[in-house]
Formats: C-alpha cells, structure tokens, sequence
C-alpha cells in the first residue's frame, strides 16, 4: 500500500499518524508512506526524527473574525492544492488520510480532486473547522468518540478511535515505574499537562505538596520543561517530600502510563485514547484555551461513563484537587470501578480499525 498522511500542528493530530504509520507498516512491510506538513510546523521535527519521508506546503489556519490574513490563507490555499497535486503525482499514493490541522485541507482536497481515495480522521468529539470541510470531499470520516458522528454525514462515519491507543498496550508498568524512581509497592498518581506544563496546575499541586508528604499513595509530578526550575525550588523549601517525585518531561509515557493507578491531566484526545485503551483512571483538567471548548467535551464524555472526575480550570485550587484524588486512590471500590469503566470504553485496536478502513475504501474504488 501507498499511503499519503498529512497533519500537524499539535501533537494531537502528529501522534495519530505516527502510530497509524507503524501499524500499517506491521501489516504490510512493503508498505511505502509519505507525509506532508509545514516547516513550521510540529510535524517537521517529529516525523523527520522518525525517518518518515517528508515533504512540505505553504498554509495557514483561517482566523475565527474577519481578517485581511484570511485572503493571504485562501491564496496560500490555492497554492498549497496546487503543490500537493504535484506531490500526490509524483507518490502516486493509493490512499490519502488526513489527521487534523490546517496542513492536511489542501492535501486532502487535492487528493478528492485527483480522484484519490480520501479519509480523514478525528480525534475529539467536535471536529475542527479544516475536518468540517473536507468532510464533504472524502470518501470516510474516521472518528474516535462517537459524540461527533453528529456533525457529519452519517453515511461516511466510521467509529475507529484513535491509533494512539493501540501504540500504548503491552508495556511493562514495573519498568516505568523503576525508571522514575517510584515504589512498586504504593498506589501511584501521575500529574502532567503536556511537554508544556500548564501554570494554573502548577500552581494547584504546588500549594498542596506538604498535604501529599502525608499520604500513603505516591505522586509523580511533571512540571513541563519551562516551568520545571521553578516548581523545584518551591518544592524544595516544603522539604522535598520522599513519596513525590519532580520531574520536567517524560520520554517513556506508555511504560509510565502502565505502571500507574491514576492520573491527572488535560483533556486532549490523544491522552484521553491512551487512558482508556489501558483503563486508566482520570482527573482532567480541560483547557479553556483550546478551539470549541473541545476538551471540556471531551472530558466530560469520559465523566459520563464513568471513567473520569472533571475540575474545570476556573474552578481548579489545590483543596479541590486534592480531594479529587484521595476520593478515587483511598476508595478501592471507585478505582477499581473507574478502572473497568474506562477500560470499557477504550479502543484497544484503533489503529488496526483504520487500517482495515483503508483498505476498505481503496478495494471500493478499484
């Protein structure tokens, strides 16, 4: 198979491809994929460091008001269907999938007017605008919660999940938890908020750390690169409390993710595929930065069944996060509850499901 993939922006939409690109790989070895994205762009360094032949178009997103910038992205629009016409020539991919961002909108386009199968794929449960208009262009729509089949036409959508959630099964949650210093013995909740951090979380955890030397569970903490420094010198006149341990970045998540009993985080759709593909428990933390309020929905979908707590940012203090947690890691019942619960709605073969779509729509079109 010949597959041409096209995302970026945020992790959120590389991530997907990355795992749907090993998959496909795993199926067929002979399997040849070409990615575009923007230099600019997230994707140019993570898909190169993954040695995924790469290829690049001029585009921006459309402003949300009216904007003069909004007719340079319509020229650069044009350009960009016009360069990956070109690309999609030269590759001559069977299939062409979009994974969300403004990069895969001319490439997905170019491939409905070549007459190049199509799909594309969303992660969260109300889809972006490029997702929106190319959904009138391809031939499916792959999404990963059912809450937004509702914004598209019925007849193209196709529940799969999200690829990410198959890359994190099987890993060894004893490693993890050695590689960061932790007990294999007490209870486990892991904080984090993207490579980033988020500054209103630090400061919630931060306010609480001489609650948390006094608990039986342990706390992996993860600051986000910028805030890192800043975050140990607080931590450091509580006392460095021995049961949490500090750190800016992890770089084996699954195996992290494996060995822990909870975790506390935002809600983005790539992390929430994760959680549930493992049956993990969950406080998140929407952000309120993000576009259609999108995680808050999908944070409060995980809520509903079960599998989640919800503190929304504003009303986000170190009591109530505190609370949140002692009430699921001292609860046996709840956890083991909120475990089954995620676990049920979590899509173990998400990436094995696009897969089969994909060669799907292409023996359609033979």
């Amino acid at each position: 198979m010949r597959i041409v993939i096209s995302g970026g922006g945020t992790g959120g939409h590389i991530y997907p491809a990355l795992a749907f690109i090993k998959t496909a790989i795993s199926e067929d070895p002979n399997t040849q994929v070409l990615y575009i994205g923007t230099k600019k762009g997230l994707e140019n360094k993570i898909v190169t460091r993954n040695h995924i032949p790469f290829e690049t178009i001029d585009i921006t997103g459309f402003k949300r008001k009216l904007s003069f910038e909004n007719v340079k992205t319509i020229i650069r629009f044009i350009k960009g269907v016009h360069k990956s016409k070109k690309l999609l020539k030269q590759f001559n991919p069977d299939i062409v999938i979009g994974t969300g961002g403004y990069v895969c909108g001319p490439v997905v386009y170019a491939a409905h007017q070549l007459k190049i199968p199509s799909i594309i794929h969303e992660q969260n449960s109300i889809p972006g605008l490029t997702n929106k208009f190319l959904s009138k262009y391809v031939d499916k729509i792959a999404i990963s919660f059912k809450e937004a089949e509702q914004y598209f036409p019925s007849d193209k959508v196709v529940l799969t999940g999200n690829p990410r959630a198959t890359e994190v099964l099987g890993h060894d949650g004893i490693k993890g938890r050695q590689s960061a210093g932790l007990s294999l013995t007490k209870k486990t909740v892991l904080i984090f908020s993207g490579s980033r951090g988020a500054r209103p979380i630090n400061e919630a955890v931060v306010s609480v750390i001489n609650d948390f030397a006094i608990r039986d569970y342990q706390v992996l903490y993860v600051t986000g690169e910028i805030h890192f420094e800043s975050v140990k010198e607080k931590i450091a006149h509580a006392g460095n409390p021995d049961n949490v341990k500090v750190v800016p970045f992890i770089h084996n998540m699954p195996e992290v993710l494996a060995g822990v009993d909870l975790v506390v985080s935002r809600a983005g759709a790539t992390s929430i595929a994760e959680f549930t593909s493992i049956g993990l428990p969950s406080i998140l933390i929407p952000s309120p930065y993000v576009t259609n309020n999108h995680q808050e929905k999908n944070a409060i979908s995980l809520q509903e069944a079960g599998a989640a707590t919800v503190i929304l940012e504003k009303e986000l203090t170190g009591k109530k996060l505190l609370e949140a947690i002692d009430q699921i890691l001292t609860d046996k019942n709840k956890l083991e509850r909120m475990k089954k619960n995620s676990k049920k709605i979590g899509i173990q073969d998400a990436s094995n499901r696009l897969y089969r779509l994909c060669t799907a729509v292409i023996n359609n079109k033979q």
